[in-house]
């Protein structure tokens, strides 16, 4: 699945693959209960988490991978140390395995997100 047409999250989670499923739901729960003051919508056929109407936040499963977009220049700067050695494009950290996704990682960088607005990219 690249791009989903689901109306909702739950519809999205429902039509990933099953061996992606209890992490995806997984990633849900964390953002749900981290990004407090955060809106969940659809945004590009993808889970995204908004703060002003401005996503900040998403996830995907992707075809050869799970997806975790962090769309602050300054949350990834202040974690690249952590981030060395993560396979990360600009904005878009990729786990190629379910069983890889750190999810310690990835609750560090939602605190950072929720404690202060910044620029998206």
């Amino acid at each position: 699945m690249v791009q989903s047409s689901a109306a909702d999250v739950d519809a999205y989670l429902a039509e990933v693959p099953e061996e992606r499923k209890d992490v995806l739901v997984r990633l849900r729960q964390l953002c749900r209960a981290e990004l407090k003051g955060f809106d969940e919508v659809m945004a590009y056929g993808m889970p995204a988490y908004e703060r002003d109407g401005v996503a900040e936040i998403a996830f995907a499963s992707q075809k050869q991978y799970i997806s975790f977009y962090l769309m602050r220049g300054d949350v990834r700067d202040a974690f690249e140390e952590r981030l060395a050695g993560q396979d990360m494009g600009k904005g878009c950290l990729r786990f190629r395995k379910p069983d890889s996704v750190d999810f310690e990682l990835v609750r560090g960088l939602l605190r950072a997100t929720v404690a202060a607005p910044g620029e998206v990219c």
